[in-house]
């Protein structure tokens, strides 16, 4: 059945947040920012693997699909094709970068989404189980949403992972923090109209003005000349300056304009920062399709605490817990949530959760 989006969902779809922000009205003037986090539920036709991280294999099983709906040259590579300036599959999966930029040349931008896959651990999902992950969209890639939907059928109805398992759409759902709200089931085949813009924290609201405690339930990779950098040498400038980076990137790129506009500032902010870590390193390698290799990918998780003057950073902080920060966030590393915690104070729960993190990479490490 085709998607059709409800009469007024592209009217919700337009950016509303004000571009040009520098330090000094960073959060009376980002009222929102463009992105929306949808849950997707699947029900297995047949058996399907999962291999202990599962957000690598879905992004491919969906930029495969995406290119078959998407691509009508059929042309092996994007760059040479006519039509890349409007074809939705490069500028989803694969922007190009700009032949010139102010701040320096880009090989390759932040694609304008992330996949956030099931939770950590290898199982099998027998038929009439329920396959659950998240897709964030961010800015244009909103006006896609049909696609997108249409993509994932196609790829989870052709068959992912080890033995080509199969699963049908049941429903998929807007998550936000005021609740969440089925907007589309294939046999209606309508997409409800719903709001693609979260609310960053105003000047009046303090939660996040002088301490912050971030929760990184993935492999944070920052990386330094190309290399990621263990929990030793991570500072808080690093961090922040990257969630900077990789939120006005993206809405430069994908929306109305850059949102940071004093990057100097901001740095100099960050000298009044102070954190204090928990982490630790955890390695895994994926399979590259494209390089045809393994790829070692390790990163840091873990809690990492912030004192100091924050109110710079707040709605940085805010939109990391949607877009993720470091590298491959893409398929789901970098993520995080914001907790309240008293530094040092680490629960039960975290360390348990932090071992079955390190159980499951130490396995896969033995794994030829």
């Amino acid at each position: 059945m085709e998607l059709e989006p409800s009469a007024n969902l592209r009217a919700e779809q337009q950016p509303k947040y004000q571009q040009g922000i520098n330090t000094a009205h960073l959060l009376s003037r980002a009222a929102s920012f463009p992105v929306a986090r949808y849950r997707f539920e699947f029900q297995a036709r047949q058996p399907i693997r999962l291999p202990d991280y599962s957000g690598s294999m879905l992004r491919g099983a969906f930029g495969h699909a995406l290119r078959q709906l998407a691509c009508m040259t059929r042309q092996k590579e994007c760059a040479a094709c006519p039509l890349i300036g409007s074809c939705p599959y490069p500028a989803i999966f694969a922007p190009p970068p700009p032949a010139a930029h102010s701040l320096q040349k880009f090989s390759q931008i932040p694609a304008p989404y992330v996949i956030e896959p099931p939770a950590w651990g290898s199982r099998v999902l027998a038929a009439g189980e329920t396959l659950t992950f998240h897709h964030v969209l961010i800015g244009r890639a909103l006006q896609e949403l049909p696609l997108i939907i249409l993509a994932w059928r196609r790829a989870l109805g052709r068959g992912v992972g080890a033995g080509d398992g199969t699963a049908d759409l049941v429903r998929v759902v807007h998550c936000s923090a005021t609740g969440d709200e089925e907007i589309h089931r294939p046999e209606i085949g309508t997409i409800a109209a719903h709001a693609q813009v979260i609310p960053l924290v105003g000047q009046a609201d303090d939660g996040l003005a002088s301490t912050a405690t971030l929760r990184f339930e993935t492999p944070l990779r920052l990386q330094q000349n190309g290399h990621a950098l263990p929990p030793e040498k991570l500072q808080a400038r690093t961090l922040l300056m990257a969630l900077a980076r990789r939120a006005s990137l993206l809405a430069e790129f994908h929306s109305a304009g850059p949102l940071v506009e004093d990057f100097a500032a901001l740095g100099t902010a960050c000298a009044s920062v102070r954190d204090e870590k928990n982490l630790a390193w955890l390695d895994w390698t994926r399979f590259s399709s494209r390089q045809r290799q393994k790829m070692s990918l390790g990163g840091v998780v873990g809690t990492w605490h912030f004192e100091g003057k924050l109110a710079p950073f707040a709605p940085l902080l805010q939109l990391g817990e949607w877009l993720h920060v470091g590298k491959e966030a893409a398929f789901g590393l970098g993520g995080y949530k914001l907790a309240q915690r008293v530094p040092g104070d680490i629960s039960e729960a975290e360390e348990k959760s932090c071992e079955r993190l390190r159980q499951v990479f130490e396995r896969q490490a033995r794994i030829p």
